[in-house]
């Protein structure tokens, strides 16, 4: 079973068990660093927790789910249009003030990443943010059915770095669902660099 197939069939248990995690704080330090009314692109937007809360704040939001069944929830729950979409298959130009990648990049092969990267930078007006939030680790671990991309403070900034961002901030902290506090997770916001042009 690859991880889109586990998204699919555990869909209502995933839903229920990461929609009410208080996020609050690493979205109130991306939305900090955003214009008022900005577009956010809420990349891998699982139950569409996030979404909401940036339609709240008076956000323009744009989302999708590589699982079908987490995009029919997180309409469900939003309103919004989500999109069926996969990482690999973004291909927006200087779209968005924002990018919101929570606990989403992490399922993405490690071969795939720096490229991937490199299409959410330019998915960035100049001088856009992107938030993105991985395991507490290093290098590809298989949990349970599911295959995980992890990184420590170093190798995700130079995630970012050699993709043409800025690293804003880059913690670790535990997990903000009930019973997950000894899941550890880095979290960073990068700043799309206005100085470098990157071939995607």
């Amino acid at each position: 079973m690859n991880n889109v197939d586990y998204y699919n069939k555990n869909a209502d248990a995933f839903f229920e068990g990461s929609v009410n995690a208080d996020m609050s704080q690493p979205r109130g330090k991306f939305t900090a660093l955003l214009p008022k009314g900005a577009k956010v692109l809420d990349a891998g937007c699982g139950s569409g927790r996030d979404s909401k809360a940036f339609l709240d704040e008076g956000f323009t939001v744009v989302a999708f789910d590589a699982s079908e069944e987490m995009c029919k929830r997180a309409m469900n729950y939003t309103g919004l249009e989500v999109a069926n979409m996969r990482f690999e298959n973004v291909s927006f130009a200087r779209e968005f003030d924002g990018i919101w990648a929570s606990a989403s990049l992490l399922h993405v092969p490690m071969a795939e990443l720096p490229g991937i990267m490199k299409k959410m930078n330019a998915a960035l007006k100049d001088g856009g943010v992107m938030y993105a939030s991985f395991k507490y680790g290093d290098g590809t671990v298989m949990r349970g059915e599911r295959q995980f991309s992890d990184f420590n403070e170093k190798t995700v900034a130079m995630l970012f770095e050699d993709a043409g961002f800025e690293i804003l901030c880059n913690e670790v902290g535990p997990d903000n669902r009930p019973g997950r506090e000894n899941e550890m997770w880095v979290e960073v916001i990068g700043r799309k660099n206005q100085s470098r042009t990157l071939e995607v």
